[in-house]
């Protein structure tokens, strides 16, 4: 029986559909916010709760991407990496004295290129996309070392408006552009045909192509897409730190998004998923980070915590999958 389930039973009320399906994570969102918010005075303040948004800000824009393209089966582990490339080329086009937002267009186009690249090797020459994603993550992370030679590049107050900027004096830039971000792949998951093509390639790709679906270039879309986002992401980390360092991005950032997207409730075999889900796992990991931080615990834990809620998240996502 379902948290939803067992609610209703208990108290008679039906939830809205929606809230149905996400009971368990926002029963457990509330259950951690109010144990922090008891124990610590810090984290109810705006302070606190805008530097979290900023935090995650990044995580939601390349599990927005991951969402989509898990949701046909696929997955990517090179966003991270591509997020890394992308903000080591930006602070390196601008200290070169490129204009900030032709530098940006030029990390948009490379993220976009190598996403096509990375779909072109899954579709094509039909390599698993783990092992595929996976070599590519390797290459860019080192392509994003070399670009930075190890050192640090500063930007200046460049790309000001979006790493510090905010909307009605109070919402953070990067916030407002995750959002939008958020409510785009999410209306193109729920609305478009590109986005019911994404759910029936993951639910039976066979199929999909016998009906008519242009599998392959589908596929080569999304990955496409997940490289335009994942440099998006890479774009914002530059703006908001003020530079490109080594060791930003890459596959810890990855493992932070397939962790979101895996808590979220978006299927690891493809053919469901939401971005509301997603949009909660991502909340609920940097709930988690920033409550053991304001609580003093120390790393070595919070690395534990991540992992097992992350562990219960496959145990859970993969009964679903044997019950459907």
């Amino acid at each position: 029986m379902s948290a939803a389930s067992a609610f209703r039973d208990r108290t008679g009320l039906s939830l809205p559909p929606g809230v149905a399906r996400h009971f368990g994570l926002l029963s457990v969102l509330l259950l951690i916010g109010m144990f922090t918010s008891l124990n610590s005075d810090v984290f109810l303040t705006t302070p606190n709760l805008v530097n979290v948004s900023q935090q995650i800000a990044v995580v939601a824009v390349l599990a927005a991407g991951l969402t989509l393209l898990m949701t046909a089966g696929g997955i990517d582990f090179s966003l991270g990496a591509i997020a890394a490339v992308s903000h080591a080329v930006v602070a390196k086009l601008i200290q070169g004295g490129m204009n900030e937002w032709v530098a940006v267009l030029v990390a948009l186009v490379l993220g976009t290129a190598i996403g096509l690249v990375n779909g072109g090797v899954v579709t094509v020459f039909s390599v698993a996309p783990f092992v595929a994603t996976l070599a590519s993550s390797t290459i860019l992370t080192g392509f994003a070392l070399l670009l930075l030679d190890g050192m640090s590049v500063s930007i200046g107050d460049h790309l000001a408006v979006l790493g510090f900027g905010e909307l009605f004096g109070a919402v953070p830039s990067l916030v407002v552009l995750a959002v939008l971000v958020c409510v785009a792949v999410g209306l193109l998951m729920r609305w478009s045909a590109f986005g019911r093509n994404a759910f029936a390639i993951g639910g039976n790709e066979s199929a999909a192509r016998l009906s008519g679906i242009p599998v392959v270039r589908s596929k080569l879309l999304l990955y496409a897409l997940g490289g335009f986002l994942a440099a998006l992401g890479g774009v914002m980390l530059v703006a908001r730190l003020g530079a490109a360092s080594p060791g930003t991005g890459g596959l810890p950032l990855e493992l932070t998004v397939v962790a979101a997207v895996v808590i979220g409730g978006t299927s690891l075999h493809g053919g469901s998923g939401t971005l509301v889900g997603t949009v909660l796992g991502v909340l609920l990991l940097g709930l988690v980070a920033n409550s053991l931080n304001l609580l003093q615990i120390d790393p070595v834990y919070q690395d534990i915590a991540v992992g097992t809620v992350l562990m219960i998240a496959a145990i859970v996502n993969h009964q679903r999958g044997r019950r459907t």
